[in-house]
């Protein structure tokens, strides 16, 4: 996966992570796969999978709203399509 494709991703859920309307449980799973996304001493597959675990489990919570879930998985789509 590019370093572009990669930077959008994290900009997506950066937007995601700033929204007060998403629960705070759910913030902190996507600020989790922010950095999993960012750590430098990985192997990009490693990144991605760390970053999908997050993302699942975010998307797993009963209280997301139907939006933020929609573009969670539009971001697993993403990161799946390596």
């Amino acid at each position: 996966m590019s370093d572009e494709k990669i930077i959008t991703i994290v900009t997506e859920l950066l937007l995601l992570e700033s929204d007060l309307s998403v629960p705070k449980n759910v913030r902190k799973h996507i600020k989790n796969a922010i950095y999993a996304l960012q750590e430098e001493n990985k192997q990009v597959e490693v990144q991605i999978d760390k970053a999908l675990e997050e993302l699942s489990a975010a998307d797993d919570d009963p209280n997301i709203p139907q939006y933020t879930r929609t573009k969670i998985w539009g971001v697993v789509s993403e990161l799946e399509s390596k």
